[in-house]
């Protein structure tokens, strides 16, 4: 019934108790899960995890923190696993000014690559944007990411905004914020956007809704977010949920089934 669009199974927190996150999810109603990469490690353990298991896709990408001293040979691997048969996206990809790993100049060569492999392979992207709203949305327009459209993971920005990525062919994946108390922008978008740009992720092992906010995430907890999806959107669960899954299917197309 439920959907992660955007989980971390790769990531050392969640693979030391993989199986009990996986049986908590699949006992809760979540079909489907895209394992996301954001270095080249991360991407490869995404696609083993997607051949190894019917309900997981995956995502490949480098995350703009993780890209300092990446060469072509880096690339040339991400390319040859985004056309594995599961690979479903590009991502995560964007700009990141939070911390200070990489320079704007380096995310930014990172960035534009990453969305001509999309381009090129007709792949769908993920977008982390992270204190750069105005320059993700520059970027993806002067490239014409809209090409192949994508998901703005955990979507932060404005309402405004979010309507300007809409006409880019990009849904809004909402996340644990949307749970929070101070969580009104996401809250905000979520009442004025159109379901059918919508989507569930709990970035797990980060983000975590309430009332589990603090502890280490998981997907099982994408269910809460539906939860207050649908309360936002005065729908059932069920409809809110229905109109995930036909998103995702939207977004990924042929590769996701």
């Amino acid at each position: 019934m439920f959907i992660d669009t955007h989980v971390h199974l790769n990531n050392p927190q969640l693979e030391a108790n993989f199986e009990q996150v996986i049986n908590d999810a699949l006992m809760v109603g979540v079909e489907k899960m895209i394992v996301v990469g954001y270095d080249l490690e991360t991407s490869k353990k995404a696609v083993e995890l997607a051949n190894q298991y019917d309900f997981i896709y995956a995502a490949v990408g480098f995350h703009p923190t993780e890209i300092k001293n990446y060469t072509d040979d880096e690339y040339q691997n991400l390319e040859l696993l985004a056309s594995m048969p599961k690979v479903v996206a590009i991502g995560e990809v964007g700009f990141d000014f939070h911390w200070d790993t990489t320079t704007k100049e380096e995310q930014l060569t990172a960035f534009v690559r990453q969305i001509e492999l999309a381009k090129k392979l007709k792949l769908p992207l993920i977008i982390h944007s992270r204190d750069a709203h105005q320059l993700t949305f520059e970027t993806l327009k002067k490239h014409n990411a809209s090409k192949v459209g994508g998901i703005m993971h955990s979507y932060s920005g404005s309402v405004e905004m979010a309507k300007e990525y809409l006409k880019m062919h990009f849904c809004l994946g909402i996340s644990g914020p949307v749970t929070f108390k101070n969580g009104k922008n996401m809250k905000d978008v979520v009442k004025a956007i159109d379901a059918k740009y919508l989507v569930s992720e709990t970035d797990s092992p980060y983000l975590t809704p309430e009332p589990y906010r603090g502890q280490i995430n998981g997907p099982k907890n994408v269910l809460l977010i539906v939860e207050e999806m649908a309360k936002l959107k005065g729908i059932s669960i069920s409809e809110m949920a229905q109109n995930i899954k036909d998103n995702v299917k939207r977004i990924f197309g042929d590769k996701y089934e």
